[in-house]
């Protein structure tokens, strides 16, 4: 009696699926290259029975069945390995013989994906096209009212201030040796930040690479490049080494690898740059991070203090704080006291329409370094998708918001505001950061694009592979698996970055040169933006241009 396939209301066909796998059994060899890379275990091999008609020689031509078998590839369509169309299999097929392609129906998958009670978790940024900081031109050109610059062979100061900035008369209070005068400690930093990936959360070839590069454009370029670990700690040699200054230690909700930092506080050669408490993500506001039981190994529990194997979602709050007042006044004093105030503090929030009542709260304290603004572009590798696709604030608003507020209270030079969310979301980094900047911004924080140009990462705004979450990375750049981490160079990785920053500087100088502007970043220049929408120009407050 032949056996019926059972079908229940999960059952898909390959044409369900959001990617399928196109295999050629004529070039193939079988040698199951395909099969071994797969991060998800989309295609199994098989064997398959095949009916052919043969036909009888003789007076009477008969026709008959003929049944045979052949061994090949075949996709699965059990959601829990859907393909992620990542094309690992395409890579390293040596005959070319697979390959997969969207499907070209609506994605059937979302409404299986929540297999077992539990809603999708997703690594990667939100599946939304365009962004308004794309659509932002510079529009102020100096040609005959002010000399425009070369940007190839003119000295451009490519510096920011991170760090609370006394106004003038508290400062020559403090250099005359006044009672009671402080001057808060301040660093010249390059503009463009590489944001909070934590070690854990990126693989450890990853980590070392981005350390590297970021050592080497300090050590060899003289580039002040700083770079932020993220929540989770980082190894105890970095911490006794002298690269620590080029490094900002976040502390966030979960308080995860701090026991290693607090302990390392003697034996520090140098200070860090600066600490940064993450009170909040763009891509996931009001929810604390999450880094999923695949990617705890003993390392990662060694460094975080907690048992391996356990997912460690971190809380929406910093539980002992119940206000931004009671913040400021525990978090960012004590971070102050512990490196006895020499190392700037600041808060790292997600846009919000209550990022004005944190700014104002930070004008009145003098320990506070600055502000940090993550807007809802901002990816993460963990994040639900109700909260990507329809939680947050756009960053672009929220930073003009705060610092048109700096200039009415006359502010604007003293407290640095940071953007990030989704800065060179579509490739465009520089023009996005000279845009942020004009805004009000004094620096840019961002950490997808450096995932997408160090290493290669291959997802994308069409929910390309984006499984950051569940340690699978098929480049290794997320996953704490050796088997899968060491397909990354460490030393590509640190050549990359540094061929990012060099591309990233010659770029906002020609954006610069235009304008006229050489000795300082034009921070607040809006008069120099302008962009095609009637509606974004009047909230932005910059010019209107078709």
């Amino acid at each position: 009696m032949q056996s019926v396939t059972k079908i229940n209301p999960s059952t898909l066909s390959v044409k369900d699926l959001l990617w399928q796998v196109l295999w050629d059994s004529n070039k193939c060899t079988l040698c199951g290259k395909c099969v071994a890379v797969c991060p998800v275990n989309a295609i199994e091999p098989g064997v398959f029975r095949k009916r052919s008609i043969k036909v009888l020689p003789g007076l009477e031509e008969q026709a008959v069945s003929d049944y045979g078998i052949y061994y090949g590839i075949r996709q699965k369509t059990d959601s829990t390995c859907a393909c992620v169309g990542c094309a690992m299999c395409n890579l390293v097929c040596p005959n070319n013989a697979i390959t997969v392609c969207r499907s070209d129906e609506a994605d059937k998958l979302k409404f299986h994906i929540n297999k077992g009670g539990m809603p999708r978790n997703r690594g990667g940024r939100r599946n939304d096209s365009g962004s308004i900081l794309d659509r932002i031109k510079f529009t102020r050109i100096s040609m005959l009212t002010d000399p425009a610059l070369d940007a190839g062979r003119h000295e451009f100061e490519m510096r920011t201030l991170l760090g609370r900035v006394l106004p003038p008369e508290e400062n020559l209070k403090a250099l005359t040796g006044k009672k009671n005068s402080w001057i808060p400690p301040v660093r010249e930093i390059y503009p463009l930040i590489i944001g909070g990936m934590s070690f854990g959360a990126l693989s450890p070839n990853m980590w070392e690479g981005l350390q590297m590069g970021v050592a080497y454009l300090n050590e060899e370029l003289k580039m002040p490049v700083r770079i932020s670990t993220g929540e989770g700690g980082c190894p105890p040699r970095l911490l006794k080494s002298r690269f620590l200054r080029y490094v900002i230690l976040q502390i966030a909700s979960g308080y995860f690898g701090w026991d290693e930092i607090i302990h390392a506080l003697p034996h520090m050669k140098e200070d860090p740059c600066a600490i940064e408490i993450k009170y909040g993500q763009g891509a996931k506001p009001g929810d604390g991070g999450l880094l999923m039981w695949y990617k705890v190994n003993q390392l990662i529990a060694a460094i975080r203090g907690v048992p391996a194997g356990v997912s460690l979602p971190s809380p929406p709050t910093h539980q002992t704080q119940y206000s931004i007042e009671e913040s400021v006044a525990k978090m960012i004093q004590s971070m102050c006291m512990a490196w006895g105030f020499r190392v700037p503090v600041y808060p790292k929030i997600s846009a919000s329409s209550t990022s004005l009542a944190v700014l104002n709260n930070l004008t009145r304290n003098p320990y506070a370094g600055g502000l940090a603004i993550d807007g809802e572009d901002g990816g993460t590798g963990a994040a639900y998708n109700v909260s990507m696709n329809h939680m947050g604030h756009p960053v672009a608003s929220n930073v003009r918001d705060c610092y048109l507020n700096l200039v009415a209270i006359g502010m604007q030079n003293e407290i640095p505001i940071f953007a990030g969310g989704g800065i060179g979301k579509n490739g465009n980094l520089a023009a996005n950061a000279a845009a942020l900047i004009m805004l009000g911004a004094s620096g840019v924080q961002t950490g997808k694009y450096i995932m997408q140009a160090a290493a290669g990462c291959l997802g994308s705004e069409a929910d390309r592979c984006n499984i950051c979450n569940i340690g699978r990375c098929p480049k290794g750049i997320t996953s704490q698996d050796p088997r899968l981490y060491r397909r990354l160079d460490v030393e590509d990785v640190a050549q990359r970055i540094v061929d990012v920053f060099l591309s990233f500087d010659m770029e906002l100088k020609k954006i610069m040169a235009p304008l006229g502007r050489s000795t300082a970043l034009p921070v607040g220049m809006s008069d120099a933006l302008g962009i095609d929408d009637r509606n974004a120009a009047d909230r932005l407050k910059i010019g209107y241009v078709v």
